[in-house]
This record gives structure tokens, sequence and C-alpha cells, in this order.
């Protein structure tokens, strides 16, 4: 016979969810953080910190959810780090 030791019910778990995503820090684009988008939009493909920044481990560009980019920079992210790994400047793959 199980014994459940979670005191917890769903109530309290939906409640806990939504008190976590309230204290969940609010991110903003770091090529925008005003909200004005410059035109031309671009992102540097040769500032390799920047980048490194943006690909995670695996060497994966990470999603708008996690960095915080908006649609139109990411975009720009994404040609910037494939013009880098093109030539050279960042690795397509994590080194093992």
């Amino acid at each position: 016979m199980a014994v459940n030791n979670n005191p917890m019910n769903k109530t309290d778990v939906r409640k806990l969810r939504k008190k976590r995503q309230r204290l969940k820090k609010k991110l903003k684009c770091r090529f925008a953080p005003d909200g004005v988008i410059p035109r031309p939009v671009y992102v540097d493909y040769k500032d390799v910190r920047l980048l490194k920044g943006l690909v995670d481990r695996e060497g994966r560009i990470q999603p708008r959810r996690r960095s915080g980019t908006s649609a139109i920079f990411q975009r720009a992210v994404r040609e910037a780090v494939m013009r880098a790994r093109f030539i050279g400047l960042l690795p397509y793959v994590a080194d093992e």
C-alpha cells in the first residue's frame, strides 16, 4: 500500500507555481534596454565575448525566453553566431 508523503494538494502546488512565476525577474533585451529598437538592427559577429554569453555550453544558441532578447535582435544574434562560426571565431560544438 503506497502512502503519499507529500502534504501539499493540487491547489497548494498551483499557488506555489503562481508565486514563483510572479517572483521571476522580467528579462529585458540587452540590445535595446529602453525598448526602442535602433535601425539598422545589427549584432557584431566579431564580439566573441558577447556571443559566448548567448550560446550555452553545448554550443546551441539560447532561446529568447532564456536570454530575454527581443525577436528582431534574436534573428540578428543567430546571424552573427553563424558568421562567427563560419569564420572560426566560435566553435560549432562544445569541446569534450
